[in-house]
């Protein structure tokens, strides 16, 4: 379909007065057989350039393909048992995939597939994408079809504060002289780090600490995914471990305000990003990770987080590009 055929659908549905919305016909709607045959070119261009990542049956994210030889990004914090991913791109599906690389920062994974002659998106050149912009994501997929859903950018460019703040992955003792930790939550940068209860946290860096006030101050300009240098003492021994921060949200079971109450599915991590686009196209957490496609059938940006029931963010093209080359280039640097 041409341009002036999707202007003159889109026109038809934003110029229809509220009332008379309700009643459009179905085909016109904004998931309407007519509306989405408009989108069929972009439709073509997640078909050949993104991918369905799975665990056995069930499909857990979707991936955007960033070279011909096999290279895919993704959405690191859908990743679980990595060693059963298996990913479909097109019609051809690759029972291997090796996540090569990870960015904490960004909560992405570069996947590798046994590939050659794969068709990457075409990044767009604007880096500023205005709002009102049309865009087409990934919507929800069958085995062999990429399917199309629509909607436009929704808010200026901006970064995402980790919400509820940043965490180690500790529990401290309620002591008022010292830093011993109670308890360190499965899966935290503590754990990873290798630090115990019983661990007495001495100092950030080369800052000295005696209390949580003091810890606290020593983490506050930090970002989800920075590593900070801790200085611990264990049986009369002193150590030092780079130890991941974690959004809080992330590892303990944050009680969910009313509006995501209404939101259903959204990502675990929603937060903690350098900067975003966000567009309203309806999605969940399964549906990230996937490209945003411009009416030009170039790649403005990656999904990253379903944050709520109308917001969904993605990495802009420009830092996304930035990205993959530093990941892809590290990877063939080892």
């Amino acid at each position: 379909m041409n341009a002036e055929r999707i202007a003159l659908i889109l026109g038809t549905i934003l110029l229809t007065p509220l009332n008379a919305q309700q009643n459009l016909e179905t085909d016109f709607r904004m998931t309407g057989r007519t509306t989405l045959a408009a989108f069929e070119a972009q439709r073509q261009v997640l078909q050949q350039s993104s991918a369905v990542i799975s665990i056995g049956q069930k499909e857990i994210a979707y991936g955007v393909v960033v070279s011909a030889d096999g290279h895919v990004l993704t959405k690191a914090g859908e990743l679980r048992e990595k060693e059963q991913l298996t990913v479909t791109i097109n019609r051809q599906r690759f029972d291997k995939a090796d996540v090569i690389s990870t960015n904490e920062e960004w909560d992405v994974a570069l996947l590798k597939v046994d590939a050659t002659n794969l068709v990457p998106v075409t990044y767009a050149s604007e880096t500023d994408i205005p709002q009102g912009t049309w865009v087409v994501v990934n919507g929800a997929t069958s085995r062999t079809q990429r399917r199309a859903n629509i909607g436009m950018i929704s808010a200026k460019p901006r970064e995402i504060h980790p919400s509820g703040g940043l965490a180690l992955g500790i529990v401290i003792k309620n002591l008022s002289k010292r830093l011993e930790i109670e308890k360190v939550t499965p899966g935290g940068g503590a754990d990873e780090a290798g630090l115990k209860a019983g661990d007495v946290i001495v100092a950030v860096g080369d800052k000295p600490l005696s209390n949580i006030e003091e810890l606290s101050a020593a983490l506050v300009q930090r970002k989800a995914g920075d590593k900070a240098r801790i200085t611990f003492s264990r049986a009369g021994k002193t150590f030092t471990s780079d130890v991941r921060l974690t959004a809080k949200t992330e590892l303990f079971d944050i009680s969910a305000n009313r509006n995501d109450e209404m939101s259903g599915d959204y990502s675990k991590r929603r937060s903690g990003f350098p900067r975003v686009i966000q567009h309203s196209v309806m999605g969940n957490s399964q549906t990230m990770g996937g490209p945003v496609i411009d009416l030009n059938g170039h790649c403005v940006g990656m999904n990253i987080a379903r944050a709520s029931r109308a917001e969904t963010f993605a990495i802009p093209s420009a830092e996304m590009k930035q990205l993959v080359e530093r990941m892809i280039d590290h990877q063939s640097k080892r």
